[in-house]
């Protein structure tokens, strides 16, 4: 049994057999042969390994002569690790006598020694380890060659290991086939862990090596919501986990008895609650945990894994079916978030040192007016659907502001001309997610009509961390006073100038802080539909007056740590079965 820690992105507890994709996307097979098939899957890797001995033959020659003899000895060493009586012998073992698919002994050989090279005290040899995955991937990539296996292959539900996974390539996962994942990289605030929590797949990121220390069809509990991921659990652990699960559920039994009450505190004070959604169909499960509304309708998802970009009626369906959906309640939806870990089929191509500081949304959208005013057409017609708002990304400057709006109103005037009905008080807003505003609230209150304060890109930009960057993660919280601070200033002002404020980023969604942000004066809380109930929760087990005492003392701690430790004890003391002792 293995444990291993990492970043929970997307609650929940799923045990199944994994299935590894390797960074070509390769599938590796768990498959049996029958024992009249073994010589000539003996023969089949025979041939693997020639043409593999082959390629790191010419390859030594080639980077010896051209780059230096010494680095052309690194092939030479794989080599002869990869024509070694005793590894040979033992893929051959694993084919005879378990009659394992070469594909499979390979991976299954290799990861062993792997294991055990990573063990090891010497920091030479622990090094090696990349020299073995070097010599698997060159052996699989000939053993499955055209015969490679995908996701919609799998006749039964699995847990993915991955390196990584894109947003795009998240959300096109098969939920009868991937059940959870797991993967070596990857921040709580990335897309790719956005799109989990809003397809409620339990997820964990950041564990450095899931991908290679599990092999394809081993049993994986994957926990998301400590963050653990257990390869080849023992029967205690099983059981453990079992019980654990059985909990879970009751707890989730007695939060879904909320669904339909109020977000009220115990003194009168009313919470709106909003859900997160990335595709109009998610509107159901949002309304099922007990939102009223949608506070965040992230647009850009329209773009992905197409060939060209929406046109305006791939837009208006799209809102169309949200709006329909929700009978009559709220929504917002941003303008495209493009750029960053996010990219078109043109976008894309625009190779940045730096995306999270370049040609990123509201600046992308104003540079490729076209692409910006189709959305904004198509969100001019879905207004007159049912009440809709408009909610302009990263915005820095009032300069942006004022020519989105301009732009904004380039567009109702054309529908005046042409007799399309809009409506013509669709509230515009801002999203708050860069110092530059959060420290001059006041004048961007004056020229929109509601704050949406993004926690995840203001938290990235205020304590200059990688949002996307496992290797930094422990820096990357909510927790620090300089953003208690900068949400307190922002809620002071946007109160000051009339100005409704909402919380929209995973801060929101994480019920340790809905008392600070209660208390702060936030209006509504946007979040996942996943964190919905356990929020409600918290406001309706609650008071005003107790929400305030606890921001007020958040406001004079001088750490993230002490922060944290504090709010910690006041969720326990609240909602203890969620929050019990790991």
């Amino acid at each position: 049994m293995q444990v291993l820690k990492g970043i929970p992105v997307s609650p929940g507890v799923i045990q199944a057999p994994a299935v590894v994709l390797d960074s070509e996307e390769m599938v590796i097979p768990q498959r049996q042969i029958p024992p009249g098939e073994v010589e000539s899957e003996l023969q089949r890797l025979s041939d693997a390994i020639e043409k593999s001995s082959a390629e790191l033959n010419d390859l030594s020659r080639k980077v010896s002569e051209t780059i230096g003899e010494q680095l052309g000895e690194i092939f030479k060493v794989h080599h002869a690790m990869l024509n070694s009586a005793q590894l040979q012998g033992e893929f051959a073992q694993a084919i005879r006598e378990q009659l394992l698919c070469p594909e499979y002994a390979v991976s299954t050989v290799l990861h062993g020694y792997a294991r055990r090279f990573r063990d090891m005290k010497d920091p030479y040899l622990a090094e090696r380890v990349q020299d073995v995955y070097d010599i698997e991937r060159r052996l699989l990539r000939h053993l499955i060659g055209a015969k490679r296996e995908h996701l919609k292959a799998l006749d039964r539900p699995h847990i993915l290991v991955a390196h990584d996974l894109t947003p795009s390539q998240t959300a096109a996962l098969d939920r009868s086939r991937i059940l959870a994942f797991a993967t070596d990289v990857g921040g709580r605030t990335s897309h790719t862990a956005i799109v989990a929590r809003a397809m409620n797949i339990p997820a964990v990121v950041g564990l450095q090596s899931v991908s290679t220390d599990t092999n394809g069809g081993e049993e994986v509990i994957i926990d998301g919501n400590r963050g653990l991921v257990i390869i080849a659990p023992d029967a205690e652990t099983v059981q453990r986990y079992q019980t654990y699960m059985q909990q879970a559920q009751q707890l989730e039994s007695d939060l879904t008895s909320l669904r339909d009450l109020p977000a009220v505190t115990k003194d009168g004070h009313e919470v709106t609650l909003h859900g997160n959604i990335e595709f109009p169909q998610e509107v159901a499960t949002c309304l099922k945990r007990g939102a009223t509304g949608i506070g965040l309708y992230r647009t850009e998802f329209l773009y992905l894994d197409r060939e060209a970009d929406p046109t305006e009626e791939d837009h208006y369906e799209a809102y169309a079916e949200a709006i329909k959906l929700l009978q009559g309640r709220p929504i917002t939806i941003r303008t495209c978030d493009l750029g960053a870990d996010k990219f078109t089929h043109v976008s894309g191509d625009e190779s940045e040192r730096n995306p999270f500081l370049g040609l990123r949304s509201i600046r992308y959208s104003l540079q490729h007016v076209d692409l910006f005013k189709t959305q904004l057409r198509a969100i001019l017609r879905a207004s007159a659907l049912g009440p809709v708002r408009i909610l302009f990304p990263l915005i820095t400057n009032l300069r942006e502001l004022r020519h989105a709006k301009m732009l904004l109103n380039d567009v109702r005037e054309d529908f005046e001309e042409e007799g399309i009905p809009f409506d013509r008080d669709m509230k515009v807003g801002i999203m708050v997610e860069v110092p530059s505003v959060a420290i001059l609230p006041r004048q961007f209150a004056r020229e929109c009509d509601f704050f949406s304060i993004g926690t995840n890109d203001l938290v990235q930009y205020t304590l200059a961390v990688d949002r996307l960057n496992e290797r930094v993660a422990g820096m990357f919280t909510p927790a620090h006073p300089a953003i208690v601070t900068l949400i307190h200033n922002v809620v002071q002002a946007a109160k000051a100038e009339g100005v409704e404020v909402s919380v929209c980023g995973e801060m929101g969604g994480d019920p340790v802080f809905t008392l600070l942000l209660v208390g702060l004066g936030v209006d509504t809380i946007s979040t996942a539909a996943t964190s919905i109930p356990e929020i409600k929760k918290m406001v309706r087990s609650t008071s005003m007056r107790q929400a305030r005492r606890v921001a007020n003392k958040v406001l004079t701690l001088e750490s993230d740590r002490e922060i944290a430790t504090y709010l910690n004890e006041v969720a326990r003391q609240i909602i203890p079965e969620a929050f019990a002792e790991e």
